[in-house]
């Protein structure tokens, strides 16, 4: 069984466990990580819905990321990758949300935002929006794979209330 899979039956547990629905926000990974959700049987319980919001205006339209904040930060930042997470659980019934946004490659980077810079959020009851930015090396599979697996895998630790490794 694929990672990535593995970690969506995880997650899916964890849900249940704690009676929670997850809404998704992604952009670099378009959808990779809802259809890793979608491929266990029975996430219809847990998972509510998931946006692919690969444009700005995506961003902002679907998910009411300010534009300002996209303008001053860019699209790949913490604090865009936070107001996705917040704005997936806001236009959602979800209980908890994931956002991923990055570049995957293998153009599109710069040297402050290089290929492989993906930023993360995370929305869980009681406790802020949790925010991270990992580095990935590797071809725009490789990267887009890691994303799924990092953004799947802290979401399971922060369900189950404890912290992620890095």
């Amino acid at each position: 069984m694929p990672i990535a899979e593995a970690l969506a039956v995880a997650l899916g547990d964890a849900l249940r466990r704690h009676g929670l629905r997850v809404a998704t926000a992604e952009s670099c990974t378009g959808g990779l990580i809802a259809g890793a959700v979608t491929s266990v049987a029975g996430s219809s319980e847990w998972f509510e819905r998931g946006f692919v919001t690969y444009s700005n205006e995506a961003k902002h339209e679907m998910l009411g990321v300010p534009e300002p904040l996209i303008e001053t930060h860019g699209a790949v930042s913490e604090a865009v990758a936070g107001a996705m997470a917040a704005g997936a659980l806001a236009r959602s019934r979800a209980d908890c949300a994931l956002s991923v946004t990055g570049v995957a490659g293998p153009g599109g980077g710069t040297p402050a935002k290089p290929v492989g810079m993906v930023c993360f959020g995370w929305s869980v009851p009681g406790r802020p929006v949790v925010v991270e930015t990992r580095h990935f090396a590797g071809d725009r599979s490789e990267i887009r794979i890691a994303s799924v697996e990092v953004a799947l895998g802290r979401l399971i630790a922060l369900v189950e209330g404890r912290h992620a490794p890095p």
